[in-house]
């Protein structure tokens, strides 16, 4: 196979001719970027921008996608607090709480079961409670106003009971607990799930989504 020529006795190949520049000094030879070499860098420093903003985008999707996406399975429990908006009912519509039990109590349907429910599901109960000899053709809409808290133990420098926010994260929630102590272990932390007996290792970081009343311990690193 033919290798390479040389360039001027330079001691680079010939196709890094248009890229290297070489100067002897004292016996010592310095290879140097070339004229050409420098137009061309404002080009890559274009594309290494490009690139990283392409990676930055596609992981502020897919967070956005989890947390969407565990917002949707949400399911409601004690301590939420739920707007209730009836369609043309001004006296139907209001903030209820789930109460200790699990329900809500609205008017003129009294009681109705949410825990366990998501927002779609208690809608649609709503909705079908108010069809069955109270409104003619009911519509209903229902958001979460007020999640219930969730809880940060072990090497933070605040541990404790928070409130709750959309697109929480467990960055966010050990930042609201003033952050790790120098003790902890910055690499992953445990999440105990409303509901579960089981604690599940997640990376710390924010691609790792807390929900309501989750339970995350944060342990002590070995070294």
């Amino acid at each position: 196979m033919r290798r390479p020529s040389r360039a001027n006795g330079a001691g680079e190949p010939s196709f890094f001719g248009p890229l290297l520049a070489a100067r002897t000094t004292g016996g010592i030879r310095h290879v140097h970027c070339s004229p050409y070499l420098r137009q061309l860098w404002p080009y890559g420093l274009l594309y290494l921008r490009n690139h990283i903003a392409r990676i930055a985008g596609d992981a502020f999707a897919t967070i956005s996608g989890r947390v969407a996406a565990a917002e949707a399975a949400y399911t409601l429990g004690t301590g939420d607090k739920v707007h209730v908006t009836v369609f043309g009912e001004t006296d139907l519509s209001g903030d209820y709480d789930v109460d200790g039990s699990g329900y809500m109590r609205l008017p003129l349907i009294g009681q109705v079961k949410a825990a366990g429910l998501t927002v779609t599901e208690l809608e649609n109960t709503i909705q079908t409670r108010l069809a069955s000899g109270y409104l003619k053709n009911p519509r209903v809409s229902a958001e979460v106003t007020n999640y219930r808290p969730f809880y940060i133990l072990g090497e933070v420098n605040k541990p404790g009971q928070y409130p709750y926010a959309s697109g929480m994260n467990v960055l966010r929630a050990v930042a609201l607990a003033g952050g790790f102590t120098y003790r902890a272990d910055e690499s992953d932390v445990y999440i105990r799930h409303k509901g579960s007996n089981k604690e599940v290792s997640v990376p710390a970081n924010q691609s790792s989504v807390v929900e309501p009343g989750d339970v995350i311990r944060v342990t002590e690193r070995f070294f």
